[in-house]
């Protein structure tokens, strides 16, 4: 049973995530938040038919495989034709909008001549600690898998007619389930239900319910048997097509750009629009930065972490499709819940707020908060929202103030920080874009703000005393940026001050944060520079000359829309157009962007379903329909 990294579909009710394989398997599902638990490693399903051996529904050699979203939705339908048996059955996976209730609902369909006996079994192994501390065991009909902080609960109004509790791998793989155990200290278990015989021409539904319920309680188990009775009674028919009108109002609700028939791009607009609110923590408005499936970061990296630069961006997305109060929120709650005493922002957090596996502050998620602050109000407006994040925005100013001094100075050993991408150490024109961008912000905020503050003598007094020291500060980065990196030799500009190699982020500097003008000299230089060592043959961009990650040389989603973007802002049409283009070219078949690209297969390469990615997308999508080009 070997384990997948890379999500084909994503389904959720804005608490509970779920990800799937495009033949349906189960890959990952988690609750409140896609990185607050990771509930499965495993959890596959099968069907015995007569006297057959197991037949796995998401690999068997025999089975044919289709998957679509239904229309406009979160409903996850897998279409599986046993061409052995001549059985066809349809996964309907949906997740109810009020519960934390995952429901796979499955249609038999005999279209054999022969009567088939049915028997519908799975296999769940959790994650667990490293004391492997779990338990499984039957209550109420129900499979009840736990650990010291959550509850997973898998059940059917069907009687389970056979089970195997504690070390169940071995005999679910030869299509058995012994019996063994009522209670297993083990995190994996088998249970099988007995669906009876189906005569050919007919037809069976059968429901399959997995609940998850986080430990807050002393005792989960306690009213389980109560959930599970009311879980039973729900009219699921009805709950589906609930389910169904929640996303396609939602859908409509936010949708603000007429595609016409230009179908492969609304496709991933839409399943943008529908991903969003899966990504983001309803509490504290902390935005993932993905669905994360692989633990072990063997494939992918842990991107299931709310990088506040990242967020900042997204924020940006969310305001283009209406959906300002979630913005609005990462700010007001999520921002000033995780700032630092020393008014920065490490490079990652849980979507709680709590702080995840990080190495510290980075100058560039804290430069992009308060940037990403003002950009917010320039959408909405709202002069009572920059007056409520001000004093949140000084205090990350100081702390800015602190690492432009020393670079200012030449203090390098205490303003190290990472890059955009997390691979080097020092000074970059990206972070010095986006401090440049931040001493902007907060300027235009000042000037936003000030006729809030007519009775307050000395808070105008403060600003003021700031605003002539900020604006010092941007002249003296500005004049740092244009000394440090731009080589001569090179005729462009460089990725840092140690490293002269073309780095596509060196486009934030023109935009988002305006350093410099896309039409300035030096700039253009650095385009056509760009142009002949970071385009692939596909069309695509990478990252940077001699990128290696993931195996190197794949362009990157962003790359291409950051590209799109800076030949949008110098009236280059055209170029903006086949940028864009490439990247539309590369979403996955139901809509979603990876972070990377193939450069053979032009399919997403590692984590899909990035939410940087999905939020750019919109942003150069709003701005293309601006000029006419959608």
């Amino acid at each position: 049973m070997e384990t997948k990294y890379f999500n084909d579909a994503i389904i959720g009710n804005k608490k509970m995530t779920v990800s799937f394989s495009k033949n349906g398997e189960l890959l990952r599902l988690f609750n409140q938040a896609p990185d607050y638990k990771q509930f499965f490693e495993f959890f596959h399903t099968g069907v015995k038919i007569n006297d057959s051996a197991l037949i796995y529904l998401h690999n068997d050699i025999n089975n044919n495989f289709r998957q679509f979203y239904i229309d406009g939705t979160n409903v996850l339908t897998t279409e599986i034709i046993n061409t052995y048996f001549n059985l066809k059955i349809t996964q309907i996976d949906f997740v109810l909008m009020k519960e934390n209730l995952l429901v796979r609902r499955y249609h038999f369909v005999n279209n054999n001549n022969i009567d088939l006996n049915l028997n519908f079994l799975t296999y769940s192994k959790l994650f667990t600690n490293i004391n492997n501390d779990a338990c499984g065991l039957v209550k109420d009909d129900a499979l009840l898998q736990y650990t010291h902080d959550y509850a997973v609960c898998t059940f059917a109004k069907e009687k389970i007619s056979s089970y195997q509790i504690n070390n169940a791998a071995e005999s679910i793989m030869s299509g058995s389930v012994y019996g063994k155990d009522y209670v297993g200290m083990s995190p994996d278990s088998s249970i099988e239900y007995d669906l009876g015989v189906l005569k050919p021409g007919e037809e069976k539904i059968f429901n399959l319910y997995i609940y998850v319920n986080n430990n807050e309680e002393k005792n989960m188990l306690n009213e389980l048997d109560l959930e599970i009775e009311r879980f039973r009674k729900i009219d699921l028919k009805k709950e589906l097509e609930d389910t169904k009108k929640y996303w396609r109002k939602y859908l409509k609700d936010h949708s603000n750009i007429d595609f016409k028939d230009k179908e492969s791009l609304k496709k991933i607009y839409d399943r943008t629009i529908l991903l969003f609110p899966l990504l983001i923590n309803e509490t504290t408005g902390g935005i993932s930065a993905g669905v994360e499936s692989d633990e072990y970061k063997t494939k992918c990296g842990r991107y299931s972490y709310c990088w506040p630069r990242d967020a900042a961006f997204i924020t940006e997305a969310l305001d283009e499709i209406g959906m300002t109060k979630e913005a609005e929120k990462f700010y007001k709650v999520f921002c000033k819940m995780t700032q630092g005493r020393n008014g920065g922002w490490e490079q990652r957090f849980y979507t709680d707020g709590r702080l995840a596996p990080c190495w510290g502050y980075q100058i560039d998620e804290t430069a992009s908060v308060v940037f990403g602050v003002f950009r917010h109000y320039q959408k909405t407006k709202n002069v009572k929202f920059l007056k409520d994040c001000l004093k949140m925005c000084d205090n990350a100013m100081d702390f800015i103030e602190k690492y432009v001094d020393d670079v200012i100075n030449e203090k390098y050993e205490l303003q190290k920080s990472y890059d955009l991408w997390e691979e080097y150490e020092g000074i970059t024109l990206y972070s010095m874009s986006a401090v440049f961008g931040a001493y902007s912000a907060i300027l235009k905020i000042y000037a936003e703000v000030k006729g809030e503050y007519t009775n307050n003598r000395l808070k105008i007094e403060a600003m003021e005393k700031r605003k002539k020291i900020f604006e010092k500060r941007e002249r003296e980065v500005k004049e740092y940026v244009l000394k440090k990196f731009y080589d001569d030799d090179k005729k462009s500009f460089v990725r840092n001050t140690d490293d002269r190699r073309l780095d596509i982020s060196i486009l934030g500097s023109v935009v988002p944060f305006n350093v410099f003008s896309c039409k300035e000299k030096k700039f253009l230089n650095t385009i056509e520079r760009m142009n002949m060592t970071l385009r692939t043959y596909t069309g695509g961009y990478i990252r940077y000359e001699g990128d290696t990650y993931n195996g190197g040389y794949n362009p990157w989603v962003l790359a291409n829309l950051w590209m799109a973007n800076y030949y949008i802002e110098a009236g280059e049409k055209k170029k903006a157009k086949e940028c864009f283009d490439f990247v539309v070219k590369s979403a996955s078949p139901y809509g979603l962007l990876g972070e990377q690209v193939n450069n053979e297969t032009m399919q997403p390469s590692w984590i899909i379903g990035l939410t940087w990615s999905h939020a750019m997308y919109v942003i150069v999508v709003n701005r293309l329909n601006e000029l006419g080009l959608i």
